[in-house]
């Protein structure tokens, strides 16, 4: 058979498949993002053991709104600027494929606000194409929600676990978070019901 490209969409959830594994590393990758971003709390709810939904929310610097769309595209990033940084990474996700790979293979949305700014601004993607944008009331921060993780990836989606072993993940993340990073405030909450409450504020 004679080799070719394969088309863009293809790739796409390839990659998305080597760096999002399950909603634990959906949450693992958000997170990290909330930690760069200076926060000092974030919430994470999940539904179905965050196959059916994941919310982020996090009160940190937040994105400019001329800036979100290019936060969703792979390796657009704001923690490197040249070769020479990659011997010198004092933050967590820097390689600017995490949205670009999580909007790939969800319904997914993020809304942010940046510090010092009255209007906050959103961009909707399913599937990797892009739905809507623009301007929209927020808290300062970053909301980031995923819903039906892997629904073009019917046999990644087979290969997740039940949901109480996909949200045990969740809370190990969450939980390991905590104790790498105590003074950031933590809250897990699953199926309407709190699962784990860190109120951060502590130092190592």
């Amino acid at each position: 058979m004679p080799i070719r490209r394969l088309p863009e969409d293809v790739t796409h959830r390839i990659a998305a498949g080597e760096v999002i594994e399950r909603p634990a590393s959906v949450v693992k990758e958000l997170l990290e993002n909330a930690i760069d971003a200076g926060a000092s709390r974030a919430t994470v709810r999940i539904a179905q053991g965050g196959i059916l939904s994941i919310v982020v929310e996090d009160d940190g610097s937040g994105i400019p709104a001329e800036e979100l769309p290019l936060a969703v595209e792979r390796f657009a990033t704001s923690k490197l600027f040249g070769i020479d940084d990659l011997e010198r990474i004092h933050t967590l996700g820097f390689r600017g494929e995490a949205l670009a790979s999580i909007a790939s293979v969800s319904r997914f949305e993020i809304r942010s606000r940046q510090e010092g700014t009255l209007t906050g601004a959103f961009i909707r993607i399913e599937g990797g194409r892009p739905l809507a944008e623009g301007p929209i009331e927020a808290a300062q921060g970053t909301r980031v929600q995923v819903d039906d993780l892997f629904f073009n990836l019917p046999a990644r989606r087979k290969f997740l676990k039940g949901s109480s072993a996909e949200q045990r993940r969740i809370l190990k993340v969450i939980q390991e978070t905590a104790v790498v990073y105590p003074q950031t405030a933590l809250l897990l909450v699953a199926d309407g019901k709190t699962l784990f409450r860190w109120e951060g504020g502590s130092r190592r």
